[in-house]
């Protein structure tokens, strides 16, 4: 009956010919997927990173969210002051299909004594679509039911990190601030404006190796709300495990660990909403590698007039 009843959710959905707005997508992992939320954070670390994670939500229910993220961030101060990022997520929710790719830019501003606040915009694309395979009760072809769909538009972020200089950060963010119409014949999708607060600190000095990691992630677009709240022991900055909660959705689970600059981690979600009876959890996979750049070598001259 809960099948039935979400298949009857869905197609009562895509019936109406008009979507207002669609929640961004949930990832366990936000701590390495700041800079897709909060452009701030683009590049205030050393080095140049990327990241790939993948997230199966609700397995075996069919339909369910499946959500990819590639993120490319690179500090820029030794060129120039600030960071660059280049984003892209896919996110396939049953018929429909949400690609994002977004060009993001940090300025940092030293506070002495207290740390860094990046202000940084993001700037790209976003395409919605959806291509409905359906199955009618008769073998006529039933003009009520919408075909296929793609349009694409303009998508601007904008959010403030501040990294102090005591391992904890904080920051709020915006997403979709130009709410895009992306419009085909009788169908329309309005992007809805989301608004992200974001907060955590690290705790050295636990036990002889260890630290706890404390994260904070509250995202709303006004009309949902759900927060995020994540507790790893790190051993030794090599290995993780800790536990996560989500608002009315989900207890989970995360392991993982990093070596060499490279991170690897896995995250299971237990379904606590009304989808906990056919819900096999959630799982998501992250990979990281961070590549920090040489230090530059300092130039002397050799001609007599310059020692």
């Amino acid at each position: 009956m809960k099948k039935r009843l979400l298949l009857l959710s869905t197609l009562a959905l895509a019936i109406t010919g008009n979507v207002v707005a669609q929640q961004d997508k949930l990832i366990t992992h936000f701590i390495y997927d700041k800079m897709s939320i909060n452009p701030g954070e683009t590049g205030l670390d050393e080095g140049i990173c990327g990241t790939l994670i993948y997230r199966n939500q609700w397995d075996k229910v069919n339909g369910a969210p499946n959500s990819a993220v590639f993120n490319l961030e690179a500090n820029m101060n030794r060129w120039f002051p600030g960071g660059l990022g280049l984003g892209f997520y896919h996110d396939a929710i049953g018929f429909n299909r949400q690609n994002n790719l977004l060009l993001n830019y940090s300025y940092p501003l030293y506070i002495p004594g207290a740390g860094t606040l990046g202000i940084g915009a993001g700037l790209g694309m976003i395409n919605f679509g959806q291509n409905p395979t359906w199955v009618p009760p008769t073998t006529q072809t039933d003009l009520t039911l919408p075909v296929g769909f793609s349009a694409t538009n303009l998508d601007i972020n904008f959010g403030l990190y501040f990294k102090g200089t005591n391992d904890w950060y904080a920051g709020i963010s915006s997403t979709h601030l130009n709410q895009a119409l992306l419009r085909q014949n009788n169908f329309q999708y309005q992007t809805a404006r989301h608004y992200y607060a974001m907060g955590g600190k690290t705790f050295r000095g636990i036990g002889a190796d260890g630290a706890i990691d404390a994260q904070a992630l509250i995202r709303t677009d006004l009309v949902k709300f759900s927060s995020d709240i994540n507790v790893r022991y790190i051993w030794r900055d090599f290995l993780y495990g800790g536990v996560t909660y989500r608002t009315i959705d989900a207890f989970g689970i995360m392991l993982g660990g990093t070596y060499q600059n490279f991170t690897l981690g896995y995250s299971y979600d237990i379904t606590t909403n009304k989808l906990a009876g056919i819900s096999r959890g959630s799982h998501e996979v992250v990979l990281k590698y961070c590549y920090i750049l040489p230090p530059v070598p300092i130039a002397k001259s050799k001609h007599p007039r310059w020692l």
